[in-house]
């Protein structure tokens, strides 16, 4: 437990709002090495008295807390420290499973849907495809990182580009690899979009989240050369575990 004496206390004239003054004095104490991992932080009750705040604001900050996934809860337990979250680096164009392993991570790839649809008009723009080319692969996969879910992928290719891929193919093995070797196309270079998003129920269950919980979304269209379009990519990733870094240059 932390002594009480160590924790600076909350300014009730400053303009910033109490539980965000809260907030940020219990990352402070994180980032100082007071607080950490596995230890736990002082009940609200005895934040309440430290802060002479309402059980209400100091539940906000714990709250917040832990919806970035710097705390986490224990029922009949208390409110801990929770391990850093892992940096993803993101400045090379690699597939999932070769990314994680890379990090000395085990990944764990569970196959949710593999089938061949009509292609959206959407879709066919995505993929560049020819106006003769009317179907899509769907892969729609889990991704497992040292036994947590961590994104809920979903790629989809020009059906003509890839014949005879099945899902046998792809069971245990990257698509980029299974790309490669069999059709031999090698990624180039790739646009991609970032943005945050709500989890769905569906989405909420299979990544072992409560619904509409904050993640973040990457949306990949993967460039062969030329303009040839080899894959586009849909992944939704829980932000409670880990975090992404985007390295830059001038």
């Amino acid at each position: 437990m932390v002594k009480n004496q160590r924790m600076r206390k909350v300014l009730k004239n400053s303009p910033v709002p109490l539980y965000y003054q809260l907030k940020e004095i219990i990352q402070e104490m994180i980032d100082n090495d007071q607080l950490k991992p596995g230890d736990a932080i002082p009940p609200e009750r005895e934040l309440c008295e430290i802060h002479q705040i309402s059980r209400m604001t100091a539940r906000k900050a714990i709250i917040a807390l832990v919806n970035e996934g710097v705390l986490y809860r224990e029922q009949g337990k208390g409110t801990f420290v929770a391990e850093p979250k892992p940096k993803h680096l993101i400045t090379r164009l690699k597939g999932f499973t070769e990314e994680m392993e890379e990090q000395g991570l085990s990944v764990e790839t569970r196959m949710l849907n593999f089938s061949v649809m009509d292609a959206t008009l959407n879709l066919k723009r995505n993929l560049r495809m020819p106006p003769h080319h009317e179907q899509v692969v769907e892969v729609k996969r889990l991704r497992i990182v040292d036994g947590e879910p961590l994104a809920l992928e979903t790629v989809w290719l020009d059906e003509q580009k890839v014949p005879g891929l099945s899902q046998e193919m792809l069971e245990g093995q990257s698509l980029y690899t299974v790309l490669r070797d069999h059709y031999q196309y090698q990624p180039m270079y790739a646009r991609q979009t970032i943005e945050p998003v709500l989890t769905d129920e569906y989405e909420s269950q299979l990544l072992g989240l409560p619904n509409h919980s904050l993640a973040i979304l990457f949306q990949r269209t993967t460039y062969m050369g030329q303009d040839q379009v080899m894959e586009y990519t849909r992944c939704i990733y829980r932000t409670d575990r880990y975090k992404y870094e985007i390295f830059l240059q001038p």
